[in-house]
């Protein structure tokens, strides 16, 4: 599903990444771990081409991340490509089922299909009375499972999740926890999470431990 091979990041003379190798296999939980500074979150970014990379190889779905324009990518992305972040970026103007509608209107989906499958995912992700709700007006958690939507709207190769917990409660890390597994399970769906959250990671089929812009450990989870 992702291949990456010596990956070099730098901002300007701060070498972030420093020949970063790293393999997601299609279905799989990864979860990225390090100390702050270690270098995930810019990972994470240039894993879904948020950010270029300086060097080396990238590989998602069998297309060459590398070799896309700016145009391509962004369609790629859109396309491929989920994201659930810490801070949710729920658009407040608008209701639940519209902020998952946005990934699929602006890829020129069929309106009442993308709300039909918006509703499906929100649905099954237990906010189907909170349909016209808009963000001011959802929980943090019931924010998060909207943000969830959105990610899995266009179907995508796989979500990355950056921090997903940062701003849940116990209880509502461990319902987002859960979650992950189930769609997992029911979807396939490959996720690759930067988290502080030990139990979150050890819940992952696989540990990325960095370290100084480096992976310097693979490990299979307890889960």
């Amino acid at each position: 599903m992702i291949s990456g091979k010596n990956i070099h990041k730098s901002y300007g003379t701060l070498e972030v990444l420093k020949g970063v190798d790293i393999q997601v296999n299609k279905g799989e939980i990864v979860s990225i771990v390090g100390k702050s500074g270690a270098g995930k979150s810019t990972l994470l970014h240039i894993l879904g081409t948020l950010d270029g990379f300086d060097d080396g190889t990238l590989e998602i779905n069998g297309v060459d991340i590398g070799s896309l324009s700016a145009n391509e990518l962004a369609a790629f992305r859109n396309l491929h490509i989920g994201f659930v972040f810490q801070f949710h970026h729920l658009l407040p103007e608008f209701t639940a089922i519209e902020n998952v509608c946005i990934p699929a209107l602006i890829a020129k989906k069929d309106q009442k299909a993308t709300n039909a499958r918006a509703k499906e995912l929100l649905e099954y992700l237990g906010l189907g009375d909170r349909l016209e709700h808009k963000p001011t007006q959802l929980s943090g958690g019931e924010q998060q499972r909207v943000a969830v939507a959105r990610a899995l709207i266009n179907n995508p190769a796989v979500v990355f999740a950056d921090e997903p917990t940062g701003n849940l409660d116990t209880s509502t890390s461990e319902e987002l926890h859960k979650l992950i597994h189930e769609l997992r399970k029911d979807f396939e769906q490959t996720f690759v999470i930067v988290t502080h959250n030990q139990e979150m990671a050890q819940l992952s089929d696989r540990i990325v431990t960095m370290k100084d812009g480096l992976i310097v450990e693979h490990s299979e989870s307890n889960s």
